[in-house]
């Protein structure tokens, strides 16, 4: 039986004065993630706001034990390399 894992990241930008340098932020951050773990990430929401952003993180496998260590790493990965730019508000995994 296959496991769909679905985590959704909502961020926030303070340093972000307009929607481009928002997106230049989520863009980058969305490049590194599927370069450095073969994801699916899109931006999901707060899509007219400058300083917020929400981010839907996808991947399919057979073991839960594998999502869930993935999805600890790709936190992880995201909470170090936005440090500077932006922080994460809020963070939820469902399993489906």
């Amino acid at each position: 039986m296959l496991i769909t894992g679905v985590l959704e990241i909502e961020l926030h930008i303070p340093a972000a004065q307009s929607l481009k340098q928002k997106r230049s932020v989520v863009k980058s951050l969305r490049d590194r993630l599927r370069s450095n773990f073969n994801i699916s990430v899109a931006e999901i929401d707060h899509l007219d706001k400058w300083q917020r952003a929400t981010l839907a993180i996808a991947m399919v496998s057979r073991d839960q034990q594998y999502l869930d260590s993935r999805f600890q790493a790709i936190t992880g990965f995201i909470e170090t390399e936005i440090l500077a730019s932006a922080y994460v508000v809020r963070s939820e995994l469902m399993l489906l």
